[in-house]
């Protein structure tokens, strides 16, 4: 089944990145393939028994998303109501009190994934009429925080970006070849180049981040998006 090439995928990279060391200006490193993995692999069995035709590719954890739920881009509501996957999450053990891990008793909404998931479900209306033809995934599944601010990977030194790369750009391509994507859309810039960087025969793209860091997503990011995957042919209009 390709669920189970997914999970035993997903469980090297983890394995490969828990021997990793990061230094100062990181001061926690979190990793949801690990404590909140009871949530993420039902996510990979329920919803990545493929083939499917389009991927998104996300950067990394968010701190009320992925870090508190397993699922990338997971805002809470979105994945307990609409994605139907609930459970408990345990802390990590060496959690960070200025980003406190609370599961699904998280009150936080992650409006990058609150906004992305929105735009599934008004298209599409259920999870598993996405999940015919779609899938989400995280580039990196590590969240790194410096102190109670978050740490993106591509501010991580050369030396220490060098490693994390390669192993998540190893677990892309594996990701590829198991559900064989036409598409694999980076949700964000940075996302769509790290897929140009590892992969060969598929098509990729973009489209806007959700962030609310970011004023064109403020300015209707759902819409936005949906005119960028129609430009690109991914969607019709």
């Amino acid at each position: 089944m390709v669920a189970d090439t997914l999970i035993a995928a997903a469980r090297e990279l983890s394995a490969t990145l828990g021997k990793m060391r990061f230094a100062p200006p990181v001061t926690h490193v979190y990793d949801p393939l690990d404590y909140a993995w009871n949530i993420h692999e039902r996510y990979l069995r329920r919803y990545g028994d493929g083939p499917k035709r389009v991927i998104f590719l996300g950067m990394n954890p968010g701190p009320f998303g992925m870090v508190q739920t397993g699922v990338p881009f997971g805002e809470v509501a979105a994945v307990r109501d609409w994605l139907q996957l609930e459970g408990p999450v345990n802390p990590p053990e060496r959690a960070n009190p200025k980003r406190p891990v609370e599961g699904f008793a998280c009150t936080r909404s992650e409006v990058s994934g609150r906004r992305l998931w929105g735009l599934f479900r008004e298209r599409f209306g259920t999870a598993d009429a996405f999940f015919a033809e779609h899938f989400v995934a995280n580039y990196c599944p590590l969240a790194f925080f410096d102190g109670g601010r978050n740490l993106t990977p591509d501010k991580l030194p050369a030396a220490e970006q060098e490693p994390l790369l390669a192993a998540c750009d190893k677990h892309l391509r594996e990701l590829v070849a198991a559900l064989a994507p036409q598409w694999v859309i980076g949700v964000g810039g940075w996302a769509e180049a790290r897929g140009i960087k590892a992969l060969d025969g598929v098509k990729i793209g973009r489209i806007l981040h959700p962030s609310p860091a970011s004023p064109a997503a403020n300015r209707g990011w759902s819409e936005a998006a949906s005119r960028q995957l129609a430009e690109l042919g991914v969607w019709a209009n």
